[in-house]
């Protein structure tokens, strides 16, 4: 008996293990099968710019900078990192978090229509566009639109963020009026405490107490921002950046004459990115089984 046992029990072995391996291999093939299906099935970053198309209130312009700026549109996604700014930084933060498709307000190559021929050939944009590659992501720009769209997802979000809500007029998403006058000092002091590592530059009587105040964020125009600051619904204007010859001049001029007006210069980092971050929270109402995530970018900027 103990003959017979030693004699099988090699080819009882031999057949268990060939039995588990078979086995093994038919659980990592399923696997497989079951990652290729998923991926299959997942979105794909074109896909989902159709859906953001779908999404808006306004009319898709042809000339328009929201275009993709690197990667294929026919990858699937994984996930969505939407930044106000695709920096370097933010892209590797998206990558560590398993985001492919970057989604980003500003230019990812530092020039509006992102057309860097003057600048080529130049080590940081190669280095940026083969990290890119690298980790095979993709970038999209959602600038025009989110603007245009009803309302403007970029105003909402920094109106959200200040609490400005019940201040906003009506059909004048960008005048507002507080209910009882306050100082210009009080006011700059309270915009101050939603970014405490950054510096604000102020033009005006800290002391002027006003209710009525305008905000024109990003790069607005320095004609935009002069005429809000024209009657007398604005008499205190918040702006991300402005060329320093023109409107700052205008408001030092306007004071000069008597004239009781304030201007408040927050950074256009700070003055756009929380509506990037009510851009992720819009998104997730209409693309669904993908992740998506608001990397911010921060403000650059730094005083000694």
């Amino acid at each position: 008996m103990k003959t017979i046992q030693s004699t099988f029990r090699p080819i009882i072995l031999a057949m268990l293990t060939i039995g588990i391996a078979w086995y093994c291999l038919g659980v990592i093939d399923t696997s497989t099968k079951a990652e290729a299906k998923n991926n299959k099935n997942s979105l794909t970053a074109g896909q989902i710019i159709e859906k953001i198309k779908q999404s808006v209130t306004c009319p898709w312009q042809q000339q328009t900078v929201d275009t993709f700026k690197a990667g294929n549109q026919d990858t699937p996604v994984t996930g969505i990192a939407v930044t106000f700014m695709a920096t370097y930084d933010v892209l590797g933060r998206a990558v560590q978090q398993g985001c492919n498709f970057i989604i980003t307000h500003e230019p990812t190559f530092y020039e509006h229509q992102e057309d860097t021929s003057r600048l080529d050939p130049d080590p940081v944009i190669e280095a940026k566009r083969k990290f890119i590659k690298d980790n095979n992501l993709t970038v999209w720009r959602f600038h025009d639109h989110i603007h245009r769209t009803e309302p403007d997802g970029i105003v909402a979000g920094m109106v959200e963020l200040f609490g400005w809500k019940s201040f906003q007029k009506q059909n004048e998403s960008l005048k507002f009026e507080l209910p009882k006058p306050t100082s210009l000092q009080q006011f700059a002091d309270g915009l101050k405490n939603k970014f405490r590592r950054s510096v604000f530059r102020v033009i005006g009587d800290p002391s002027m107490q006003f209710t009525k105040f305008g905000f024109a964020p990003g790069a607005s125009g320095s004609i935009m921002q002069m005429k809000m600051l024209q009657g007398d619904d604005v008499e205190v204007l918040v702006v991300g950046e402005t060329r320093e010859w023109e409107t700052v001049e205008y408001v030092r001029d306007a004071n000069g004459m008597g004239s009781s007006k304030a201007l408040i210069i927050l950074g256009h980092c700070n003055s756009e990115e929380a509506g990037m971050k009510y851009c992720s929270e819009w998104l997730k109402r209409f693309v669904k089984g993908v992740p998506i995530k608001f990397i911010p970018a921060g403000d650059p900027f730094w005083t000694p």
